[in-house]
Formats: C-alpha cells, structure tokens, sequence
C-alpha cells in the first residue's frame, strides 16, 4: 500500500486532492477527479522515458500520436502545442529528416502546409500507442472486478452527453 492510500486510510483525506472523504455529496465529483488526476500526473512522469524508447522526445510522441487521426496543418499543430509557427516547424523538420511525417499542400490552399505521418510513422504511431496502453502496475494489479467496473465508469465519463 502506497503512503498516499495509508494516508487516505488513516485520517479519510488524500494528501493531494484536500478533500475529506466524509463531505457532503457535492464534493465527491472533485474528489474523483482530483484522484484521477493524481494517477495521470503519476503515469506521465514517465511519458518522457516511453517516448525515448522510440528516439522520440516527448513532444514529438505527442506529435506521432496527434497526426494518426488525419492531416493536420502546421498552424493547427502550434496551437494544440501552445508554441509560436517557428517551433513546429524545427519540430517537423526533424521529423521528417527521420522519415516520420512529410508535409504537403492543403488541397484547399496551398499556402497551408497539412503534416502527414509517412508509412514509417504510421508504424512507429501504432508501437507507441501499444506501449502506452500497457497500463501501469497498480492498475494492472486491480481485481478484475475493479477493472470492469473502472472501464465502465471510465466509458460512461467519456460517452458526449
């Protein structure tokens, strides 16, 4: 048992989410998402060590994932990244050195720039979301009955309303 779930069971409050487990209803949507939050922040740490595995730094895994649900223009990219136009585009050129993405002109204006994964980045995309649906030890060490639950409650969040 980690010191977090001793420290829950012990005093009814987790150390990071500052929410005791006796208040009323009301808070236990933010002390669910304060958990969950708490477990990808974990998980994430070590999303630079899984993307070295593939020579990729972490935006740049990012980056593979993002391109695998289509064309993206260069600009949309910078946005989703939050960084200025001339740091995609080093972005990209190293990529492409590597022969993971090419650009091509948007079929409605060519001035636009639109990244594609390449053949070999399609393959590096699907290894790399294998690798990051490995889910970590304390989940996968769950009950199976735990698990079916988490999946259900997991889908039901994600369902749009």
């Amino acid at each position: 048992m980690s010191s977090s779930s001793e420290n829950l069971g012990r005093r009814g409050k987790s150390p990071h989410s500052g929410l005791d487990a006796q208040e009323p209803e009301e808070a236990l949507s933010k002390q669910a998402w304060a958990l969950l939050f708490e477990l990808m922040s974990a998980h994430m740490r070590n999303f630079p060590a899984l993307a070295a595995e593939f020579e990729l730094s972490p935006v740049q895994a990012h980056v593979v994932r993002q391109l695998g649900e289509g064309p993206l223009a260069m600009s949309t990219l910078a946005n989703y990244l939050s960084c200025d136009a001339s740091n995609v585009t080093g972005l990209v050129d190293r990529m492409e050195a590597r022969g993971l993405v090419e650009r091509r002109s948007s079929e409605q204006d060519r001035r636009v720039k639109m990244l594609v994964l390449t053949e070999a980045g399609a393959t590096l995309r699907e290894r790399l979301l294998e690798r990051m649906a490995e889910p970590p030890e304390l989940i996968a060490a769950l009950a199976d009955e735990d698990l079916r639950a988490l999946r259900d409650i997991m889908r039901r969040a994600l369902r749009p309303q």
